[in-house]
């Protein structure tokens, strides 16, 4: 990594907290094994291969990799299909920890940054429980996703907030390069091993919990405890369309 990419923001000044989410706040893990390894089987491919170079990629290039012959339009729809059906039908669970963090914030200090779309976001807390912020960055929203600080840099400036005042969680090693990127500090999270480049490491959210929390609440807000829109209750959250950003891409 280089000294302009591992450049750091202030620790002591970093207010709002920008949330990756697969992985970090929702497991999803088996999700994404479920849905590639589906994906790989209408096509004829080994699912292991599949998903080894979906991790590493976005789903445009892991068509281009592992099915070169075959329609990449036809196939993004039906990976599309995939997930919408499991945003509706499959079983998520929230990280140990997630839903006490995102209800404690001060409101309009965090936001959700991911490579999925927001209408998959919305259905997987819906089924988990945890709240929605006000700002919420997806993959329909920036022409390049991460490791491009792009997300980060539009969530900050939604949020009003300086990039050095930005508190970045996150699990993947793609995620902590835009992070810093960005100019942010970065905490990794749900690893057993530091991502380079993070400022402090967690081995899981639960762990880092109290942390990002005394993190936050140094700024001195006097809005009190956020109260972020919960998808489902009152009649709130959106339904969910049919196109939709795709799992296996950097979270």
């Amino acid at each position: 990594m280089t000294d302009a990419l591992a450049r750091t923001a202030d620790p002591a000044h970093g207010t709002y907290v920008l949330f990756d989410v697969d992985g970090t706040l929702i497991d999803a893990v088996a999700n994404q094994r479920r849905v590639w390894a589906t994906w790989a089987e209408r096509y004829g491919l080994d699912a292991e291969e599949v998903y080894r170079v979906a991790l590493r990629t976005r789903p445009m290039e892991t068509f281009a990799q592992v099915a070169a012959d075959r329609d990449p339009r036809a196939c993004l729809a039906l990976l599309h299909a995939l997930e919408d059906e499991d945003v509706r039908s499959g079983d998520y669970a929230a990280f140990d920890g997630a839903a006490r963090l995102l209800r404690e914030l001060p409101s309009g200090s965090w936001a959700l940054v991911t490579s999925n779309y927001e209408h998959r976001v919305r259905g997987r807390f819906l089924r988990t429980g945890l709240p929605v912020p006000e700002v919420i960055v997806d993959a329909a929203a920036v022409e390049q996703g991460k490791p491009s600080p792009a997300p980060y840099l539009l969530a900050a400036a939604r949020l009003g907030a300086a990039p050095e005042d930005c508190l970045v969680v996150e699990d993947a090693p793609s995620g902590v390069e835009a992070g810093l990127r960005a100019g942010m500090t970065v905490w990794g999270v749900n690893a057993a091993v530091a991502a380079e480049g993070v400022h402090r490491h967690f081995t899981s959210l639960r762990e880092a919990v109290p942390h990002i929390l005394a993190h936050a609440s140094a700024r001195g807000r006097a809005d009190g405890p956020s109260r972020p829109q919960a998808v489902g209750s009152s009649g709130s959250g959106s339904s969910l369309p049919d196109a939709g950003r795709d799992l296996g891409a950097s979270p």
